[in-house]
């Protein structure tokens, strides 16, 4: 039996997620004391940082990791206010969408230098189909060249200063707010970077991918690292970080949104580069009994728009359903460049499946409805 959160609705199978004594999860604690945090003097923080990696023309003074969606394109927005120069990197999507491809040409409409990289795609669709079979991540390789290629353009381009978006943890501003010991190096990355256990070093000897063929996974080496100095802040701990407000205000710059609520989603302004996503929040049902909806909603009861109910009707609605179709592409046509089949992916979907989680018959095998949907044993305590 799951047990929630008895402020939002999440699980206490959400990795690193701790419910404490009276029912209330850490993230609900979190937000509890973001109303203490003195967001004038984060602020100051911030602009001193920036200040020590201002260039002054000869280099660019930041570099901002940006996918084209409305929190990378916030990022953007707020360092062009704060009048640096930055350049924008993107590690391209795995299956691109058009709105995807809309929201990158907009980012460089705002007036930036904009570099994009895009790793072979055979290669990758082989890492695709690994991180599917081996871990329960079809964006396996997406997730690890976000923070591979930026960094790897800071030590190109000796550009120390990475500013990332939100901290996922919360917790810390990142090296960059650290008076000693401040470069990044290969551990921390590999830590905040969740390879999920699969380390690029295995791939050639397992899969007999040649190493050549996987530097775009790769970190520089730590002596390249601090060669240049490399470091990184989250712009969520220093600037009052929600997704809706980063919304609105990218919207405000030209940013685009989907006609109609995502698939599993419950809003239609995330997520929407990647028809691949669908797939990667499904897995994420099926290991947790969570996934983007939950994800949504909680976010909200947490700033107070929507109710605890609301947000348990929501989650029944939306949450976990299987991925027919993502941004309107159907499931054989996002697992072609896999060479696989749906009927190969369900199996694939019943191994990662915790099935203490989920309804089965007496026989133990999994109920599904005529859609191919499970439903979990428990949507709330009892």
């Amino acid at each position: 039996m799951l047990k929630y959160c008895v402020r939002c609705v999440m699980p206490h199978t959400k990795p690193d997620l701790h419910i404490d004594e009276v029912g209330v999860c850490n993230a609900c604690r979190s937000m509890e004391k973001r109303k203490e945090v003195d967001w004038e003097l984060r602020k100051k923080e911030l602009h001193e940082i920036l200040e020590k990696h201002r260039k002054d023309g000869g280099s660019w003074d930041c570099i901002v990791p940006v996918s084209g969606g409305k929190d990378s394109t916030y990022q953007v927005i707020r360092m062009l206010q704060l009048g640096l120069n930055p350049l924008c990197v993107t590690s391209s999507t795995c299956d691109l969408s058009e709105i995807g491809r809309k929201n990158i040409e907009n980012i460089k409409k705002l007036g930036v230098d904009y570099m994009e990289f895009s790793p072979n795609p055979l290669v990758r669709a082989k890492l695709n189909k690994i991180g599917l079979v081996e871990v329960g991540d079809i964006s396996w390789p997406e997730h690890v060249g976000i923070f591979t290629i930026p960094v790897r353009a800071a030590v190109q381009f000796n550009v120390p200063l990475i500013v990332w978006g939100e901290n996922s943890q919360n917790e810390y501003g990142g090296p960059a707010a650290s008076t000693e010991n401040n470069t990044l190096t290969r551990r921390w990355l590999e830590e905040f970077g969740g390879l999920l256990g699969m380390r690029v070093s295995d791939l050639s000897e397992t899969y007999g991918i040649e190493s050549r063929q996987l530097l775009p996974y790769q970190y520089p080496s730590d002596e390249d690292l601090q060669r240049v100095g490399v470091t990184g802040l989250f712009l969520g701990h220093y600037l009052p970080w929600d997704g809706l407000s980063n919304t609105l205000i990218a919207q405000a710059n030209g940013f685009v949104t989907y006609d109609k609520p995502v698939e599993g989603s419950m809003v239609n302004y995330e997520n929407l580069d990647n028809h691949q996503t669908g797939v990667h929040d499904y897995f994420k049902f099926l290991k947790f009994g969570f996934s983007r909806a939950t994800d949504i909603a909680c976010l909200h009861v947490r700033r107070d728009r929507i109710s605890r109910q609301d947000a348990l009707e929501v989650v029944k609605a939306r949450d976990g359903k299987f991925p027919w179709t993502y941004l309107g592409k159907p499931l054989k046509d996002i697992l072609e460049p896999l060479d696989m089949t749906v009927d190969e992916f369900i199996k694939i979907c019943d191994k990662f499946t915790n099935k203490k989680i989920f309804k089965k018959d007496a026989s133990g095998t999994l109920l599904k409805d005529k859609h191919g949907n499970l439903e979990k044993l428990n949507y709330d305590n009892a």
